[in-house]
């Protein structure tokens, strides 16, 4: 098999696992946890699912990097980045930007403490804006995902 298929097959699986985890995240594990009893068990349960999450969106986040580095040397694609017909190349270097700052830097250094902070004081307020916030991600990576297929596919602006 040739490297430049590898790399692509490689990106796609670790891009559906990274973006199918963030939508089983937003569509069913936070509805779950809101509608917990207890205040602890959510904090808890919704901890334990995410931090194990986390280490997978992780090592997805990276493959995903690494694979796309590669793809976009092999294919000389540089030049995509300057063409507004290729605008979801920006879009999947921010989306990746983002969820890679969350996941590697504000996740284990400010967001645990923030979210065990207003959780003691306002849970539910806590989970809605925390809700709100996974959905803009994922809807935000699904119109990105959608402009990647379909540009890759022919389907261009312009």
């Amino acid at each position: 098999m040739e490297y430049l298929t590898l790399a692509r097959l490689t990106h796609i699986i670790a891009v559906i696992i990274w973006i199918g985890g963030v939508a089983m995240v937003t569509m069913v594990i936070i509805p779950a946890v809101k509608k917990m009893k207890n205040v602890e068990e959510q904090v808890d349960s919704f901890e334990n699912i995410e931090g194990r999450f986390a280490f997978i969106a992780k090592i997805a986040t990276l493959v995903t990097a690494i694979s796309g580095f590669y793809m976009i040397i092999e294919l000389q694609a540089w030049y995509r980045f300057t063409e507004l017909r290729f605008w979801w190349f920006h879009g999947m270097v921010a989306i990746w930007l983002i969820f890679s700052v969350v996941l590697f830097i504000l996740e284990p250094f400010v967001l645990h403490k923030l979210f065990r902070k207003y959780t003691a004081s306002n849970p539910g307020r806590t989970f809605r804006i925390m809700h709100r916030l996974h959905w803009v991600l994922l809807i935000l990576s699904l119109i990105v995902t959608a402009g990647a297929v379909a540009g890759s596919h022919g389907w261009l602006l312009g």
